[in-house]
């Protein structure tokens, strides 16, 4: 891992840690598989972070250019799955 998760300055510690999580996992969904209620719970907890779809966008577009991992693909496809499914993209 050779990039840095973008954050907002302003965010709390405990704020980072959580969007951090979030981001961990999506890229634990590429890299071999996590627990779709575990990312959906950490996605929830990500959007009432960052409620804005716009600064979702720009977050999760940052991340995708830095590590080629989208968390829209990860999260869409996690939304049409079971909750005991495993996501791996």
């Amino acid at each position: 891992m050779n990039y840095t998760y973008p954050i907002d300055e302003t965010w709390s510690k405990q704020e980072i840690i959580d969007v951090v999580n979030f981001y961990s996992l999506v890229e634990q969904a590429y890299e071999k598989n996590v627990k779709r209620d575990e990312l959906m719970l950490a996605y929830t907890r990500f959007k009432q972070i960052v409620p804005s779809k716009s600064e979702e966008k720009q977050l999760c577009g940052k991340f995708e250019k830095e590590s080629g991992y989208s968390c829209y693909r990860t999260v869409k496809k996690a939304k049409e799955m079971g909750t005991e499914d495993k996501v791996s993209m």
